[in-house]
């Protein structure tokens, strides 16, 4: 690195210069129900009716929206400052559960979208064998998920084969839907068939799945796991939102990262993060946008926070010891988000990928603020809008708030939502 030269006439001149996030959980195909389930029906709302809309919603999909969708999902999280995403893909088959003649056919449409936006992306490929702990075998619309693990493998092997295809920071990981959806031994199964990538998996997110899984298993979920496996830095457990404060303590010891998305969190009813327990045992987390109603980095940030001072009635309560909450929460998303996608950023050093972003601190939201404030700024006092510029390892996809492929990537979402609409009727 060279300091204090005169800039080329080709250089990029940026404001202020901060490592991208890693937008860690990701189901793309829900951005285009974004505002479709905001209607309260006459039975009480939950969790679970969500999911029945839901349902019934992805029964339209064809593949050719899957990837319309998911380039203008990742498109927006690039805006907001994220230069990768962990796409926790679970929509394998066509509707009815029918396979597609290629059965890794949907997961080559969202890298296809991975092309066009320049997105990193480390893909998940998710297991998904049975309707509840009680091994019910699917029906409705969880066919469209549904796969043995010898039928999850093909998938797997033909992803891995077409990541040549893509840049070279793409990577490859696994996942399993929950322990509501995978029993012990497929999970099992798939630990040791996969050692060496990361591994993903829900838990522990609704009251009501820990019943099943007491009942089942006779233990939390978030207990029996740390029981039965050898939790460590590579898995990453999405939600973790409903734990003891024994089971908080032990999964932050074990080096994995808590998965947050605190808007989704919010919007599904799911509850709250028991955050300072966490943090102060030493705890790793990183956010996400789940189901993507509301793509914001920023938001998301400061949800986490705020969903903590309302809880605990304090504030300032996601860093272990004195100093900035906003830095504590944008550092620490940065590096858990990156670890959790086996992804080489996180911060900006040499090495490492040049995933980045830039600020514009004279805008009116930071313009008062001190640089050793900005991160503070940007957390509680801003909206994503003070991104101007991203670079997704090296390449530089969003200048000057505006997408290299926005104009293409918005013309096929809109023509694909239109069509939907026409389907749903």
């Amino acid at each position: 690195i060279d300091l204090g030269v005169t800039p080329m006439k080709e250089d990029v001149r940026v404001d202020t210069l901060l490592p991208a996030l890693s937008n860690l959980h990701s189901h793309s195909f829900q951005r285009a129900m974004a505002g479709m389930t905001e209607y309260r029906a006459k039975d009480r709302e939950s969790f679970w009716t969500w999911r029945e809309l839901m349902y019934r919603f992805l029964e339209q999909l064809s593949p050719e929206d899957v990837s319309a969708i998911a380039a203008l999902t990742f498109m927006e999280m690039q805006k907001a400052g994220y230069a990768s995403v962990g796409e926790f893909h679970y929509l394998h088959h066509g509707p009815g559960g029918e396979p597609y003649k290629n059965p890794a056919e949907l997961s080559l449409n969202i890298m296809e979208a991975t092309k066009l936006t320049g997105i990193g992306l480390t893909h998940l490929p998710v297991l998904y064998t049975y309707s509840n702990a009680e091994k019910k075998p699917l029906s409705n619309g969880q066919l469209r998920f549904g796969n043995s693990l010898e039928a999850f493998a093909d998938i797997v092997s033909t992803v891995k084969n077409a990541l040549h295809t893509l840049p070279h920071d793409t990577c490859l990981g696994v996942a399993a839907h929950s322990l509501r959806a995978v029993s012990p031994k497929c999970l099992e199964d798939l630990v040791s068939a996969y050692p060496d990538v990361p591994v993903h998996m829900h838990i522990s997110e609704q009251t009501k799945e820990i019943e099943e899984i007491k009942s089942a298993y006779g233990a939390r979920p978030v207990e029996w796991l740390l029981e039965k496996y050898e939790v460590n830095s590579k898995w990453c457990l999405i939600h973790a939102t409903h734990m003891t404060k024994m089971e908080t303590q032990a999964l932050a010891k074990t080096g994995a990262i808590a998965g947050l998305c605190p808007i989704t969190e919010a919007n599904l009813g799911d509850g709250i993060f028991n955050g300072p327990t966490f943090i102060e045992a030493g705890g790793i987390f990183g956010i996400g946008s789940d189901s993507n109603i509301n793509i914001s980095l920023t938001e998301e940030l400061r949800t986490l926070e705020y969903s903590q001072r309302l809880f605990f009635k304090e504030r300032n309560l996601m860093l272990k010891a004195e100093g900035s909450t906003g830095e504590a929460l944008f550092l620490g998303a940065a590096k858990g988000g990156a670890k959790a996608l086996g992804r080489h950023s996180g911060s900006i050093e040499i090495g490492k990928l040049a995933d980045l972003l830039a600020l514009d601190s004279t805008a009116p939201s930071l313009c008062a603020l001190s640089n050793e404030q900005l991160f503070d700024g940007l957390v509680f006092a801003s909206k994503d809008a003070v991104v101007t510029d991203l670079w997704s390892a090296g390449r530089h996809q969003v200048r000057n708030h505006y997408h290299v492929a926005e104009d293409e990537i918005i013309k096929k979402y809109q023509k694909t939502v239109k069509d939907l609409r026409d389907r749903l009727g």
